[in-house]
C-alpha cells in the first residue's frame, strides 16, 4: 500500500505515518512546517519530507490513498491534484475507521477526560495481554506512538474528539469512528468557533450516542446532571450503562478507591479521575476484563502527559502541569488538588489559549472556576489574539469574567515575577494551559 499524508507533521498525523510504516506500508508526506518531536521522529524513520511546503508533483496515480490532516486547507495544491486524479482521500478519522472496520471499536467521547480515560483502557488491555489498535491524544508511557495499528487485533480503542475532521469534512471526528462501545464523560460547551451555540454542541453528542448500534453500549457519567438529562431525551438503541463517582479516601496525600468492599491504592487522584476510572472499567468489561483485574491493573497507572502531570515534588509542595483549556477542566483540576491536600495552599496559574477561551462572549463561563485556589492568576497574550485574528481583550475584562481574587496578566514576565513572589516552596503550584504560557520559562 502506498499512502501519502498531507500535513504529515501534525501530532496525530506523524504518529499515524509511523504506525502505517510499521505495518509495511510505503509512506510519503508533506507539510509547510514541522516542529519537534515530530521532526526528529519522522527523520529517524526516513519519513521527513526533503523540503517544507506543498508540491502537487508528489501526488500521482500510483497512490492507494491520500490522508488529509486538519492543518491542510481546502485549496492545498496536493489535495487539488489528488481530486483531479480521482484518488481515495480520507481524513485521519476516516482512515482509522477504514483500518478497523472489522474490529470492535471503543470510542471515548466527552468534553473532558477523554485522554485519561482512553489511557486507562489501554493500560488495562496491555496488562491483560490483549491485542488492540488505538488512537490517543497524548504520548503514553509504554507506548511508542499515539497511534497503533496491527492486523491481528480484534479490538480498537479511540479517543473520540468532537472537533472537525478536515478542511473538506466538517463532521466531528468521533462520528466517523462508528463506535460499538461509546463513552461520554461529560458535556461542557467548548469549541465555540465551530459550535456557536450550546445546543449545536450538544447535538454532536446526540448524534454520537444514537449512532451506537443496538448490540452496543453507551457508557455515560450520571454524575453529570446535564448529561444525565440529555441522555434521557435521546433515542438511544444501545444498552445504557451509567456510572458515578465511586467512594474513596485520601490519607497523607495518597488516594484509595473503595469498591466492592475492597480498597485499591491509586496514583491518580481527583473526583474526575475516579469517574474516568469507572468509565474505563465498564469499557474493559466489554473486552473481557473483570472489574477486579481492571482495578488491580490501575495500581501503577500514573496518568498521561500534561494531565495533572507531576513536575516536581518535595515534602511540602507539589508542582503540576495540566492541559486544562476549558472551564470544566479548570474546575476539575483545581478541585482535585484541593481534595488531595486540603490543608495545603494552592497557587493556580492559567493561560487563556484556545479560540473559545479567548472569546469575549465565552469568558463568563470561567466565573468561579478557580475558587478553590488560595492564589489565582490568568495570562493571555495579545500576540495570540492578533495571530488568531480575534478582538483584543483588556485585563479588566478578563478579571471581571473570572471573578474576585483572580489577577490577570498579559505579560509573561510579569506573571513569572508574581509566581516567584508567591511560591515559597510550601504550596501546591498548578500550571494549567494547552499552550506554553507564551513561551514562559516554567522551571522551578
Amino acid at each position: 500500500m502506498k499512502i501519502h499524508l498531507i500535513s504529515i507533521g501534525g501530532a496525530v498525523m506523524h504518529n499515524m505515518a509511523l504506525a502505517l510504516q510499521s505495518k509495511g506500508y510505503e509512506i510519503s508526506g508533506s507539510d509547510d512546517e514541522i516542529y519537534e518531536p515530530a521532526k526528529s521522529r519522522l527523520d529517524k524513520a526516513g519519513l521527513l519530507p526533503p523540503k517544507m511546503g506543498w508540491d502537487a508533483n508528489s501526488i500521482h496515480a500510483g497512490l492507494d490513498a491520500v490522508i488529509l490532516g486538519m492543518h491542510a486547507r481546502a485549496d492545498n495544491p496536493e489535495l487539488i491534484k489528488a481530486r483531479e486524479l480521482g484518488l481515495r482521500i480520507f481524513s485521519f478519522p476516516e482512515y482509522m475507521y477504514e483500518q478497523t472496520r472489522n474490529k470492535k471499536r471503543i470510542v471515548v467521547g466527552g468534553s473532558h477526560g477523554k485522554t485519561s480515560t482512553t489511557a486507562m483502557i489501554l493500560h488495562a488491555l496491555k496488562i491483560a495481554g490483549k491485542g488492540f489498535d488505538y488512537l490517543v491524544g497524548s504520548q503514553l508511557e509504554g507506548f511508542d506512538t499515539m497511534v497503533g495499528l496491527r492486523d491481528d487485533a480484534e479490538l480498537a480503542v479511540f479517543e473520540g474528539d468532537e472537533y472537525l475532521s478536515s478542511a473538506i469534512d466538517r463532521r466531528p471526528k468521533f462520528h466517523l469512528y462508528h463506535a460499538e462501545i461509546g463513552i461520554i464523560t461529560g458535556i461542557a460547551w467548548d469549541h465555540i468557533n465551530v459550535f456557536p451555540t450550546y445546543e449545536n454542541y450538544c447535538e454532536q453528542f446526540r448524534i454520537f450516542a444514537e449512532g451506537i448500534p443496538a448490540h452496543g453500549k453507551l457508557i455515560y457519567c450520571a454524575s453529570d446532571s446535564e448529561l444525565n438529562r440529555l441522555v434521557e431525551t435521546w433515542d438511544i438503541r444501545a444498552e445504557k450503562i451509567p456510572y458515578t463517582t465511586p467512594e474513596s479516601v485520601v490519607n497523607d496525600g495518597k488516594l484509595e478507591l473503595l469498591y466492592g468492599n475492597k480498597p485499591y491504592s491509586l496514583k491518580v487522584f481527583g473526583s474526575h479521575n475516579l469517574q474516568n476510572l469507572m468509565a474505563a472499567m465498564q469499557a474493559c468489561k466489554s473486552a473481557g476484563i473483570s472489574e477486579t483485574d481492571f482495578l488491580e491493573s490501575m495500581a501503577d497507572f500514573t496518568g498521561t502527559a500534561k494531565r495533572l502531570e507531576k513536575l516536581k515534588e518535595t515534602e511540602d509542595s507539589l508542582i503540576f502541569r495540566d492541559f486544562a483549556h476549558a472551564p470544566s477542566k479548570l474546575i476539575a483540576t483545581v478541585n482535585a488538588v484541593r481534595e488531595l491536600h486540603p490543608e495545603r495552599k494552592i497557587l493556580a496559574v492559567y493561560e487563556l489559549h484556545t479560540y473559545s477561551s479567548l472569546n469575549k462572549e465565552f469568558l463568563p463561563h470561567y466565573k468561579g472556576s478557580m475558587a478553590k485556589a488560595d492564589f489565582a492568576a490568568v495570562l493571555f497574550s495579545k500576540h495570540a489574539l492578533e495571530m488568531k485574528k480575534m478582538p483584543l481583550l483588556s485585563e479588566e475584562e478578563v478579571a471581571s469574567a473570572f471573578g474576585d481574587g483572580v489577577l490577570v496578566f498579559s505579560d509573561k514576565n510579569e506573571l513569572r515575577a508574581w509566581i516567584e513572589s508567591h511560591y515559597t516552596g510550601k504550596e501546591n503550584l498548578l500550571l494549567m494551559s494547552s499552550g506554553t504560557f507564551d513561551g514562559m520559562d516554567i522551571r522551578f
